[in-house]
């Protein structure tokens, strides 16, 4: 895998201490001495709990990973760290404790994680999922794998099983991430199924069951047949969805087993080999450098993705899965944004011919047309 980001080589490893990082939850793994270097750490910083069926989950689930791959290192994680100033209280707790590189995971840990980098030149910060612009620490970068990709294939696993023409997305709120995965839902069941319609429902949170109970409620009732989200926390969905006899499709990790009538398919994160990837070379000292400015993305036109497609469930055929193969193959070369792209006014934001690159997709900032719902205006 190529090399990282932009940044600093990393300075002498210091002493870790123990894992109280100062999250709700924190947890350490391995801790043997790197010769010559003395005992060092990796930190992990989770917006949510471990085992959140979703985010956190896959997140955790990397960083354990990494615990395996360098055993010589100790592994610090906090979790239901807050996306505010705690976030770099904790980071800042782990350094104490003797972590040169530091992964934080959420959106929102964006402020944090270059505040913190600017304060340790020696410390490498790498945030997931977000957009650096500007000036800043060159021991800071961001990385993320282009997951509406998958998230397209399983909307043709949705536009295909539908019976009502009637998906839903229940989502927190409209960042670039979120409105890429709605479009890319939509435009991949509109591929197989022309006039299938993605209802889009907001909850405004990352983990609210009681509202995401209620969004389903709302989508079910307007008779949506297969429900999808980009929520932190997933089990309420995919349980409301398999009680009601519905389908579901998944984000974030597999929760096949709380769906097993109707699970389709989905999107998992496998973040092991790219957070190793992130931690070899940051100790090798070459975390020197990326085409993407500072922001580093993987998907299926790199080969390296750190996201995988879920298994299917018993109601994708052996038509359904031969077209999303096909689909898959390609993505290797282009794109579910390829131009026409059209905006739900009819505009177009994509023209044909037009295979927009990673950075122009993650700006994308309005739903496409088929999407029902609408976003705040600026």
């Amino acid at each position: 895998m190529r090399k990282i980001i932009a940044g600093a080589a990393l300075a002498a490893l210091a002493t870790a201490c123990s894992a109280n990082t100062g999250g709700t939850a924190a947890s350490s793994s391995g801790g043997t001495s790197v010769p010559g270097k003395g005992s060092a750490a990796v930190g992990f910083i989770f917006v949510g709990p471990k085992d959140d069926y979703g985010y956190n989950q896959a997140a955790y689930q990397g960083s354990q990973a990494v615990a395996k791959a360098f055993p010589q290192l100790k592994v610090l994680t906090a979790e239901n760290v807050p996306e505010d100033d705690n976030a770099a209280r904790v980071m800042n707790s782990m350094i104490a404790k003797g972590a040169k590189i530091v992964f934080a995971t959420s959106y929102g840990h964006l402020d944090a994680a270059l505040k913190v980098a600017a304060e340790h030149p020696d410390v490498v910060v790498v945030q997931q999922g977000n957009l650096i612009t500007g000036t800043t620490p060159r021991n800071a970068g961001t990385f993320f794998g282009t997951v509406y990709e998958p998230v397209y294939l399983a909307g043709i696993a949705a536009g295909k099983a539908t019976k009502t023409g009637k998906l839903g997305y229940v989502y927190a709120f409209p960042i670039s991430q979120t409105i890429d995965n709605i479009d890319a839902f939509e435009l991949g069941a509109q591929s197989v199924n022309p006039s299938v319609r993605t209802f889009a429902v907001s909850t405004s949170s990352w983990c609210d069951p009681a509202k995401q109970a209620e969004a389903a409620a709302n989508l079910l009732e307007q008779g949506v047949d297969v429900i999808t989200q980009h929520q932190d926390c997933t089990a309420t969905v995919v349980k409301a969805t398999e009680a009601a006899g519905k389908m579901t499709v998944g984000y974030h990790a597999d929760a096949s087993s709380i769906a097993p009538k109707g699970w389709l398919t989905g999107s998992e994160w496998n973040w092991g080999p790219l957070y190793s990837d992130i931690v070899r070379t940051a100790l090798d000292g070459g975390f020197t450098g990326s085409k993407y400015n500072g922001n580093f993305r993987v998907g299926y036109k790199t080969g390296d993705n750190p996201f995988v497609q879920s298994a299917y469930g018993p109601a994708v055929g052996a038509e359904t899965r031969s077209l999303i193969e096909a689909a898959k193959e390609k993505l290797k070369t282009g794109s579910p944004f390829a131009g026409p792209v059209r905006d739900q006014e009819g505009k177009v934001r994509v023209p044909d011919g037009t295979i927009p690159d990673y950075e122009t997709i993650e700006k994308i900032d309005y739903f496409v047309q088929g999407v029902v719902g609408s976003l705040p205006k600026s």
